[in-house]
């Protein structure tokens, strides 16, 4: 006579728990129950809480993976070392690499530095799902943009007078006579402006007859205003190819807004 009640559980399907990701987790989760120092497992103790576990989860039918034995395996290994005597003869010196559970600890804390490390992902990618990004709108045909021509960089003008300096550096006497500041700021912002009138002018055309550093920055100084004010361009058609100062679109309204009194 067959037992039915036997061939009932044979044939019924195997469940698996999902509650702990594996024989380290299960660990971890019985020390915090326990309230126990992970550098100090009572190691007896733990042990007979892990076999109980896995136990309850074989009386319930349910599936325990092989990693769990190779885990109980181990503690009563490491239970087994620690209960062995200790030789009377021999000095008793303590000492962490001899403890049987170090190995143990270290994977623990390894092993719970990642799952803190995951936990704090999934956190951040929890807040990530609950932002919203608007798609990117195309433009309306009836909007028309303005397209910029490129222009030339403070960083360019600042490197092509650098030049300048370099080469008036070389060129001027070793002998100098010291004198006075003899042009202003505002003379020059004239000269400038009524060089590049008549005609489009180098950029460092205008330092050709400059020899005094003063003189050299304070002419610099007067095409960093006008071109503040547009009142010139400065265009470079290739790389490699000189500035090149032009007439801007306020400049008549800057000759008359600056001079008008004079």
């Amino acid at each position: 006579m067959t037992d039915n009640t036997d061939q009932r559980y044979t044939n019924q399907p195997t469940i698996k728990v999902s509650d702990f990701e594996g024989p380290l987790d299960l660990l971890l989760h019985l020390i915090r129950s326990s309230e126990m120092d992970i550098y100090d497992i009572q190691i007896a103790e733990i042990t007979a809480q892990y076999l109980e576990f896995l136990h309850q989860m074989q009386s319930n039918q349910l599936e325990v993976a092989g990693e769990y034995f190779v885990m109980a395996a181990t503690l009563m290994s490491i239970k087994s070392k620690m209960l062995l005597p200790a030789d009377e003869d021999e000095e008793v010196v303590e000492d962490v690499e001899d403890d049987p559970r170090q190995e143990l600890v270290d994977q623990l804390l390894e092993y719970k530095r990642y799952k803190q490390a995951a936990s704090e992902l999934h956190e951040k990618e929890q807040q990530r799902q609950q932002e919203f990004t608007r798609p990117a709108i195309s433009i309306p045909d009836d909007v028309a943009g303005a397209k910029v021509s490129p222009g030339i960089t403070l960083g360019q003008l600042q490197q092509a007078f650098a030049t300048v300096i370099k080469r008036k550096h070389l060129s001027q006497p070793i002998t100098q006579t010291v004198q006075s500041e003899r042009t202003s700021l505002t003379d020059k912002i004239k000269m400038v402006l009524n060089v590049v009138k008549h005609a489009p002018t180098i950029f460092d055309d205008l330092f050709n007859d400059q020899t005094n550093r003063d003189e050299l920055v304070t002419t610099f100084l007067a095409v960093l205003e006008l071109c503040k004010h547009q009142a010139i361009l400065i265009e470079q058609t290739d790389n490699f190819n000189p500035l090149v100062l032009s007439v801007g679109p306020q400049s008549e309204e800057f000759e008359n807004e600056q001079f008008s009194t004079d």
